[in-house]
Formats: C-alpha cells, sequence, structure tokens
C-alpha cells in the first residue's frame, strides 16, 4: 500500500508542478502584455499616399457585435484557440467606404474576402452599392482569393479586378439548407416529444417530431428561397457578362462547361467570365505595388485597413459635443430573443427593453429608430420590448422600425406597432405564428427500471420532466398557444389597421421577403437604415440632428478590462487572432447552432415566436 501511496504521491506532486508551471507562463505573457502597453507610445496613424483602403472583412458581416468577455477572448488568442467566430460591423465598412470615396490619398479598395463568412443578402447588397459609389468616383476596386465562396463572390462581383489562384476555384451552390431530423433517435433513446403550435407553417419543432421536411415547409422554403436566388444573381448579371451555364443551376449544364476546360475550375472561372486573371500571390502583389508603390517598412504595396483608417479619421477630426441638439435614438436589436438580460448579441427582453427606455428618458430624444436582426424567440419577452414601443409612443416620440437581414416571428412582434415598418427587398420577415415544446423522460426511466410516482393536492396539469403529460394538460397548453396566437395575429392587426381575417391569412408561421411583405401590409416602405432614419427626422419634423446609438454601458470593470485586454490583442499575431477554421468545424457549428436553439428558450410562458428558416446572423 506504502509503495501504491507513493506512486500517486509523486503523481500529484508531478502534476502539481505542471500546473504551477501553466500558471505562471499565463501569469508572465498577460504581465509582458501589460508592460508593453503601459510603456507603449500611442503613435498617430498615418494614411500612406495613394494607398488602398483594405475592407478586411473576417467572419460575418453584422448590425452588432457579440458581445464577448476581453479576459476570455484575450487568453483564447494567446493560445490558437477557435474561440468566438469573427465579426465584422456593416456600419464601419459602410462608413469607411464612404469617407475614403472623396479622400485623395486613397487611390483604391482592396476587398480581402479570405477570411469572410458571409451575410444575408441585404447586407451583402448594401456594401455592394457601396463598392459601385466608389467606383464612380473613378477609383478601383480589386480583389484577390484563392478561393471564393458563394458570399465572397457577390462582393467580388462588384470589383473591377477579380483575380484568383491559378490552382483555385468558384461555383454556385444557391440558396437553401438541410436540417437534422430526430425523431427516430428521439424514440429510440425513448423520450417523449410534447409539440403545440398555431399556424400550419410554423415548422420550428419539425426536426423532433419527424423525420423529413412537410409539405408546408417546402412550400414556404421554395417560395422565400427562390426569390432570393433571383435577386442574388441580378446582383451578379448587373455587374458581369457570364457565361449562362454558370448560373443555371444544372449538373449538366455544369458538366459540360467543365468538361470543355479539362475539368480546371480555374480556367472554367475564366472562361466563363467569373474572374479577370489567374495569377500566382506574388504575381498580384506586384501588380498592387505597381499601382500603389512600393511601402518600404513593410515590402509590400501601400494600404491601411479598414479600422485602422477609421481610427485615423477620428484622430483627425475633432468630436463635436452632442449638446441640447435633437437626437434621433438608434436602438439596435439583434440576435435570438430571449427573456431577462442579455449582451449585445442576443436580444434580452429587459435590457432592449431598457435602451429603449432610456431613450425616452433622453429630453433630446425625437425619434428612435429600432433597428431589427433577430428570428425571434420569447414570446414572453418579444412583448416586453413591444409595450416600451407604446411607452415611447405615449411620450410623443414616433417609432420607426427598420428591418434589416432578419425580422421574422419575435422580430416581427417589436416591429409591429412602430409608426412605420421599413424592410429590404430582401429581409425575410413574417413568420406570424406561436409554438411550445418540451421533453419527458418517463419512458426511457422505465426502460431501466425507473418509476414515478406520488401524491399532489390538485389535478391542475404538471410539468414534470420525469412524467407523461395527460390528455387534460395537452388540451390545456393548446388553448393557451391557440389564444397566444390569436393575440399575436389581433395585435399586428389593430397596429397595422388591418382586420383579424387579412392577417390571419397571411400568417400561420409563414415568411416572406420585405416585398412581399409589403404587398400584403405586414411592411409600409422598402429601404434600408437610412431611409429609416429620414422617415424618423420627418416624423419628428427635425432637420438637424444626431444619430446616437444607445448602447448598455460598461461597469468600472468591464471598462478597464477592454481597455487592457483588448488593447493587448495587437500584440498577437492575426493568425492566432482569426485561426482558420476547416469545412468539418464549420459543420459541426452549423449542427450545434441548431442544437443550442433550445438553450434559449426561457420564456416563463413556454411559448416562443421563432422562425426556423432565418439565420441568426
Amino acid at each position: 500500500m506504502s509503495a501504491i501511496a507513493n506512486v500517486f504521491g509523486k503523481l500529484f506532486g508531478l502534476l502539481n508542478s505542471i500546473r504551477k508551471i501553466i500558471l505562471n507562463v499565463i501569469f508572465f505573457v498577460v504581465l509582458a502584455a501589460l508592460v508593453v502597453l503601459i510603456f507603449a507610445e500611442d503613435e498617430p496613424i498615418v494614411v500612406p499616399e495613394n494607398g488602398m483602403l483594405v475592407l478586411n472583412l473576417r467572419g460575418s458581416l453584422v448590425e452588432q457585435k457579440t458581445y464577448v468577455d476581453p479576459i476570455d477572448e484575450f487568453f483564447d488568442g494567446a493560445f490558437g484557440g477557435s474561440g468566438t467566430p469573427p465579426e465584422t460591423l456593416l456600419s464601419e465598412v459602410l462608413e469607411s467606404i464612404e469617407l475614403a470615396t472623396n479622400d485623395a490619398r486613397i487611390s483604391g479598395i482592396y476587398l480581402d474576402l479570405r477570411g469572410f463568412s458571409g451575410a444575408g443578402l441585404n447586407k451583402l447588397q448594401l456594401v455592394a452599392e457601396a463598392l459601385t459609389k466608389f467606383r464612380q468616383s473613378g477609383k478601383p476596386v480589386r480583389t484577390y482569393a484563392d478561393f471564393y465562396s458563394q458570399p465572397q463572390y457577390y462582393l467580388a462581383a462588384h470589383a473591377d479586378f477579380i483575380g484568383m489562384n491559378p490552382l483555385g476555384g468558384m461555383m454556385f451552390e444557391g440558396f437553401g439548407g438541410y436540417r437534422l431530423y430526430y425523431k427516430d433517435l428521439l424514440e429510440k433513446l425513448k423520450i417523449s416529444t410534447h409539440v403545440f403550435k398555431a399556424g400550419d407553417f410554423k415548422s420550428a419543432v419539425e426536426p423532433y417530431i419527424r423525420n423529413d421536411m412537410s409539405e408546408q415547409a417546402r412550400l414556404a422554403n421554395k417560395e422565400l428561397y427562390d426569390a432570393l436566388w433571383v435577386a442574388y444573381l441580378n446582383g451578379l448579371t448587373n455587374q458581369r457578362d457570364l457565361d449562362a451555364r454558370v448560373l443555371s443551376g444544372s449538373m449538366d449544364d455544369f458538366r459540360a462547361a467543365m468538361s470543355e476546360y479539362n475539368n480546371d475550375m480555374a480556367q472554367f472561372a475564366l472562361q466563363s467570365g467569373l474572374v479577370d486573371e489567374l495569377l500566382t500571390r506574388e504575381a498580384f502583389r506586384q501588380q498592387q505595388i505597381a499601382l500603389t508603390g512600393l511601402d518600404e517598412e513593410s515590402d509590400t504595396w501601400k494600404q491601411i485597413n479598414h479600422n485602422s483608417y477609421l481610427q485615423a479619421q477620428q484622430q483627425d477630426n475633432v468630436e463635436i459635443e452632442q449638446g441640447d441638439s435633437a437626437e434621433i435614438a438608434l436602438v439596435v436589436a439583434r440576435g435570438v430573443i430571449m427573456d431577462g438580460r442579455q449582451r449585445a448579441g442576443s436580444i434580452g427582453g429587459d435590457s432592449t427593453a431598457a435602451l429603449l427606455r432610456k431613450a425616452r428618458l433622453n429630453e433630446n430624444t425625437k425619434a428612435v429608430v429600432l433597428r431589427i436582426d433577430s428570428p425571434g424567440g420569447s414570446g414572453f419577452a418579444s412583448e416586453v420590448i413591444r409595450q416600451e414601443v407604446l411607452e415611447l409612443q405615449k411620450a410623443g416620440i414616433p417609432v420607426i422600425a427598420s428591418m434589416s437581414s432578419v425580422a421574422a416571428s419575435g422580430g416581427y412582434w417589436i416591429a409591429a406597432s412602430a409608426d412605420e415598418i421599413w424592410a429590404s427587398p430582401n429581409t425575410i420577415t413574417g413568420s406570424i405564428g406561436v409554438f411550445s415544446m418540451f421533453f419527458t423522460g418517463e419512458r426511457a426511466l422505465a426502460e431501466i427500471g425507473v418509476y414515478n410516482d406520488g401524491y399532489h393536492t390538485t389535478e391542475l396539469p404538471i410539468i414534470d420532466v420525469t412524467r407523461g403529460l395527460t390528455d387534460e394538460a395537452r388540451d390545456v397548453i393548446q388553448l393557451s398557444i391557440n389564444k397566444f396566437y390569436r393575440d399575436f395575429v389581433s395585435m399586428v392587426a389593430d397596429s397595422r389597421g388591418m382586420t383579424y381575417d387579412a392577417v390571419h391569412a397571411v400568417a400561420q408561421g409563414r415568411v416572406w421577403t420585405g416585398a412581399k411583405a409589403q404587398e400584403l401590409g405586414l411592411v409600409d416602405q422598402l429601404g434600408e437604415l437610412d431611409d429609416a432614419i429620414s422617415a424618423a427626422a420627418q416624423r419628428a419634423e427635425i432637420s438637424d440632428y444626431q444619430v446616437v446609438v444607445v448602447e448598455e454601458e460598461l461597469s468600472a470593470r468591464e471598462q478597464f478590462l477592454h481597455s487592457m485586454f483588448g488593447d493587448a490583442q495587437v500584440l498577437l499575431p492575426d493568425s492566432m487572432l482569426t485561426p482558420s477554421i476547416s469545412p468539418i468545424e464549420q459543420e459541426l457549428r452549423h449542427v450545434w447552432q441548431q442544437l443550442s436553439v433550445l438553450q434559449q428558450f426561457n420564456d416563463p410562458r413556454g411559448s416562443y415566436a421563432l422562425c426556423e428558416l432565418c439565420p441568426t446572423d
């Protein structure tokens, strides 16, 4: 026994020594970063003469960045973790393009799409429109990549020059998607699935009660994705003369075209008009040097990324104090809607309502624009937010809802009572329906010989994961969901000046594009955020105003950590900050994203207004 104890003692000592070494390494890494930050002088950012603005689009293009704990982010980057997927703020990209248009120092734009994972179609269109205006100033837009994904290519198509690696490739997969269905798995595990819904097209729960897509869901998917795909293709054909076979979506056309070019995807892309030239990375670099001149310090072409460019602009311009001027408050609601307080990147009923209340209590606020990019979520939280919209209106402050890529189900709920609803033609909206779902494991427990019994003083239905659900309990829950749906439809009808039957006819969980939603009366106007802001100013009868983004204020501790660890990120190589993600990891993340929706179900009434077709970015 003493020998065994001695072995375990030595093993424990070894593990303890390793633990101390790791902690010491972490400590000295942080200490070194802090020392460098403390003694480093803030050198002004210089915009190079004749340099190109690099639009460094990493990860998803979003309306609002997801909150990430700065300490977690620092250590994750320092030790090579994949961490939270990177995000690029749409407003910063658009602002940098606009500023560069008339900046004599900027000779052109380089689209760095290598790390770009995509965005909603309306966001891609906004960037594309900004690039088109930039080109009209006489300055070129250029891009180069080894391969182009579908969302990457939409932006690339709006460049003057598209280069690609001779071993690269590009093909169009179209819009749509596939889901995993778990009915048989749950049955094998003896898990009982209890689903209650109102709306024939409300198919968010289908993966748990079916092994395939219902015909209603297939119909809704087809109409939605076909319309978006036509809009996507129009964006390409308006810019480039492409071989029709590239865009047909026919496998026969694709194989025939590939066969003509000896199944060389790069030659296929070149000859079909997708790209302008096949060249190596070094050859493209030399082209860029010829255009901008050589930056001798970095030994490459003159450039500045859009984040640094915006910081340089802030250095050059003295901030104007807000004072007592009129303000249009911009509140961004992005992500799945959940009960309680949530960080940026998710919508909390309490936290988003607090932002609207903050705008209302500011005496300078003359109007509010609620920018929505959400597939919905908690019905209760959605109503908490809508109630604050009503309070703004009672205070005489007009509210304009501006829909980004998605404003469906609960996302439509929080928009419905606004004075005006603006949407992009390709916004995904509607999905007016309600469901409830939960699981019980009484059969799984019985399979291993575990049972549930006891006494209760009433016959009222009780949801218990270890017990089944009685028919009476099912009736009560379904009647409650039906009532919730009627309330949803009635609220929309009252807010939109429509009859109950007219709303019901286009509701039932059905999704629509923004253009179709306008035809159906669910949306007032088609336009983007700037249009909604102009409409808010018109409603408030003001012409001289500032747009102020209303955000949750960080605590003193959070401000210190963000300042310290956020700045420390610059000490880490880019390869550590944005590690590459393999296709397998991307697919696993996609599956996990589908499953993680269940973790976001925290509605106190168990009722949800969530669009299953809608992306969360």
